[in-house]
């Protein structure tokens, strides 16, 4: 388990699913600007910045190209770790496809798995959330072919302009940016990133569960000591989690 050490004034923050480039460059880029200015406001007491996957609808790294776009994010990401501020990637299932450039080009150690971390002491569970708890069969039979490494390796030798195009259609029409499913809360039964964490909390106590991939903002309590939250998104709320040291809340850019 990772640690990392929260002084006093400083705070970790987090946030996902930005799905930058959907469902047009165009529609997308006042959404790029409002995210790039909550990076400039955070960093100026961030001890560390947790993304947890699905900043990009679409994302694949070829041997020598990586997809058009997005130099105000990338950029505004280089600066705040070449300042010496960790910035955490996590990937998501619109991004699966990472491959090196995030961790060469930006210092952003990447995740594909949840991890562990303790801040300041504080136990906390950290993934992008797709693929985990029960049900959702058809998505893990998609996730599994689209991680196959013959699968990547056939679509790399797609051109980047066509493989890029056919990959950015099918992710806009992605389900998980547009369905129903992913504006009402469906209940804490029937939360299945609820019902993964209670399950871990059986193995292993931890403090916070922090997910994406919901685009819900929802703070749920697990028990008396344990609390599950999802960071909503950057498409319809701009919400985010703030770490103080000491207790994590839902905050909104821009209220």
């Amino acid at each position: 388990m990772k640690s990392i050490s929260v002084p006093n004034g400083k705070k970790v923050y987090f946030a996902s699913d930005n799905h930058l480039g959907a469902p047009t460059w165009e529609e997308s880029l006042p959404r790029e600007k409002k995210f790039v200015a909550w990076l400039d406001e955070v960093k100026t007491d961030a001890a560390a910045i947790f993304l947890l996957g699905d900043l990009f609808d679409f994302w694949f790294e070829y041997k020598t190209v990586v997809p058009k776009g997005f130099a105000r994010t990338l950029g505004k990401l280089a600066e705040i770790t070449d300042s010496g501020i960790p910035i955490f990637y996590f990937v998501g299932n619109h991004d699966l496809w990472m491959n090196g450039y995030f961790e060469k080009e930006l210092n952003i150690p990447v995740y594909h798995k949840p991890q562990q971390f303790k801040l300041n002491g504080t136990t906390f569970f950290i993934g992008h959330g797709d693929g985990l708890g029960p049900g959702d069969k058809g998505y893990k039979r998609m996730k599994r072919l689209f991680t196959n490494p013959l699968a990547k390796w056939c679509f790399r030798w797609l051109h980047p302009d066509l493989g890029v195009k056919l990959a950015q259609y099918f992710s806009v029409k992605n389900r998980l940016i547009s369905g129903e499913e992913d504006i009402h809360f469906l209940g804490e039964d029937n939360e299945w990133l609820v019902q993964y964490s209670k399950r871990k909390l059986i193995e292993k106590h931890y403090d916070y569960f922090v997910f994406g991939h919901r685009h819900l903002p929802l703070e749920i309590t697990l028990n008396e000591t344990s609390t599950y939250v999802n960071l909503g998104d950057w498409i319809s709320y701009y919400t985010y989690g703030e770490f103080n040291g000491s207790r994590l809340s839902l905050k909104t850019f821009g209220t």
